[in-house]
């Protein structure tokens, strides 16, 4: 089992289920229907094997559910679907709210050739699930953790000595290699060490369009910082490779998915 899993199981049940031992008998057979309450992106359908034996699942991650639609259906024990119930629902409510922001973000740049980064701003523990959902709303994953990518911020150029010092120690890690810079002066100097990858933070629209204008497609150009669904398309417009916003994981809203039990 998904240790998350184990985990969100242990937290819920505890030493077990009162409420569902005191009223229902342990032989009762049923089967329950998720169902989504509004329009939304589903996500983490690929947790429910690791809570239910007999499942019938009738949307995909990344698919759009209208209000109504069934997502899935389980059978088993009425007290386990019960006991399993609320941490189902945590799973697929935060997840496909992940998703479902991811994919009004991702509408929102559509024709403008910019892709839709997520962040390292996830809830401890979930990152891969938050991630997983990111993408099944359309969002392209930037780097898993501290140990995939180099991302050079502000305070490693001040830590390192300068644009030119940070760069020429991170490149012998091998792997991608971003920059992050702040000021003219540290543009050329990353252009000129042949930086393939800049971050530009917390520009407006307006002045993110004439920094791309000046890179001059020497280099993939990242903007981030203040990027909201109001602002992101005028962002996508400056000509710029990427927008990143930790706001798709660390401030989805969970969506309404019900779970309805029926006997049999």
């Amino acid at each position: 089992m998904n240790p998350i899993v184990r985990l969100a199981l242990e937290e819920d049940i505890g030493s077990g289920d009162v409420t569902t031992r005191a009223c229902i008998a342990e032989s009762q057979q049923a089967q329950g229907r998720f169902l989504a309450r509004e329009p939304l992106v589903v996500a983490g359908l690929g947790l429910l094997p690791e809570l239910y034996e007999l499942i019938t699942v009738h949307k995909h991650d990344g698919d759009r559910c209208a209000a109504g639609d069934v997502i899935a259906e389980v059978r088993g024990p009425a007290r386990l679907l019960l006991e399993r119930e609320r941490v189902a629902l945590n799973f697929l409510q935060r997840l496909s709210g992940v998703a479902t922001l991811g994919r009004q973000f991702t509408d929102a740049v559509a024709g403008t050739g910019c892709g839709v980064l997520d962040t390292r701003k996830t809830t401890p523990g979930l990152r891969a699930l938050e991630k997983a959902a990111a993408a099944a709303g359309g969002v392209v994953n930037h780097r898993m953790g501290l140990y995939d990518a180099v991302l050079i911020k502000n305070n490693h150029i001040t830590a390192a000595g300068g644009v030119r010092c940070a760069i020429e120690r991170a490149r012998s890690s091998g792997l991608p290699l971003e920059i992050e810079v702040r000021t003219r002066e540290e543009l050329r100097e990353a252009l000129d060490c042949g930086a393939s990858h800049l971050l530009l933070d917390n520009l407006t629209p307006a002045e993110a369009a004439e920094w791309v204008r000046d890179i001059g497609g020497r280099a993939k150009v990242e903007l981030s910082g203040g990027i909201t669904l109001e602002n992101v398309r005028a962002y996508a417009e400056s000509g710029a490779d990427f927008v990143s916003c930790g706001a798709i994981t660390h401030s989805a809203r969970a969506v309404d998915i019900s779970f309805r039990l029926e006997l049999e």
